[in-house]
């Protein structure tokens, strides 16, 4: 595993890390966001890049030019998203530490990264937040979900779209998806998606990392899960939001099998699906 080499400053309030699989362009505008936000902002921001690229995609040498306080990682090929972001927040003791997706970009004059670390501070029993994501339109994007087993159990059903075809299937996925929730208000939530998330160190301390057996899909679901069984609450923030375009690569090939056949991404999220459920089972009533 090879870093950018560079000296990282001692602990800082929080550190924000982007994994890059092959994903140069989208990391850099989302770095650009962060670096506009964090202008005057009172607070020690550390952001790491984690790269999972097998093959070099020249993100490295352009974070020496563009954002040469920005940490690089590289680390050894794709460790998965779990990993991936560990890997990175290990390189940078913080108070917070905030994985956040390739896709995402900080709203201009937002103030959000001081925003996050000041509500953080305030609410010193709350474990892990995650703000409102919106879409590219500012639409709402649903980030926020239940720790519901039959909504759970047919979640693969979800990634093939079929919410959008069967009256049943879409019923659990509001579930799910919490539609029947306020989301114009600040409350407590059972998880909240892995593209932008929060957690405090002493969390950290306590339960430890992601769990690194999910290469990808569900890991923020069990962190936060696990969260709860230690009496961490996890938090939707409403009034500080992130644009986010939610790439849904698992779902880009329709039906069960075709997608298993040509979609890795599917045969991953299938996997971790599977993970998800032996490692909770018996946790879960009908």
């Amino acid at each position: 595993m090879e870093t950018n080499e560079k000296m990282v400053d001692a602990k800082k309030d929080i550190t924000i890390v982007f994994v890059n699989l092959h994903m140069k362009d989208d990391i850099l505008n989302a770095i650009n966001s962060i670096e506009r936000d964090l202008v005057d902002c009172p607070y020690l921001v550390q952001i790491t890049v984690a790269d999972n690229s097998e093959n070099s995609d020249g993100i490295k040498e352009a974070l020496n030019v563009e954002f040469p306080d920005v940490n690089y990682i590289d680390c050894g090929g794709n460790v998965g998203f779990g990993r991936g972001n560990t890997i990175g927040f290990k390189a940078t003791s913080a108070r917070y530490y905030f994985a956040l997706n390739r896709d995402t970009i900080i709203p201009e004059n937002s103030r959000t990264i001081e925003r996050l670390i000041r509500f953080m501070d305030e609410h010193p029993k709350i474990g892990c937040i995650g703000p409102k994501l919106v879409n590219m339109d500012g639409s709402l994007q649903y980030s926020c979900y239940r720790f519901d087993w039959p909504s759970i159990l047919i979640k693969p059903l979800k990634q093939i779209n079929w919410d959008q075809k069967y009256a049943w299937v879409r019923r659990y996925t509001d579930r799910l998806l919490l539609k029947d929730f306020d989301h114009n208000s600040t409350k407590p939530v059972d998880w909240v998606l892995g593209a932008a998330l929060i957690v405090r160190q002493t969390v950290v301390n306590e339960i430890g990392w992601f769990d690194e057996r999910y290469l990808a899909y569900l890991e923020d679901c069990d962190w936060c899960r696990t969260m709860w069984e230690h009496h961490w609450p996890v938090y939707y923030v409403h009034d500080i939001v992130i644009k986010h375009a939610h790439a849904r690569d698992s779902a880009k090939v329709p039906g069960i099998i075709k997608a298993l056949l040509k979609n890795k991404n599917a045969r991953i999220h299938l996997n971790s699906w599977f993970r998800y459920l032996w490692k909770w089972r018996g946790r879960y009533r009908l």
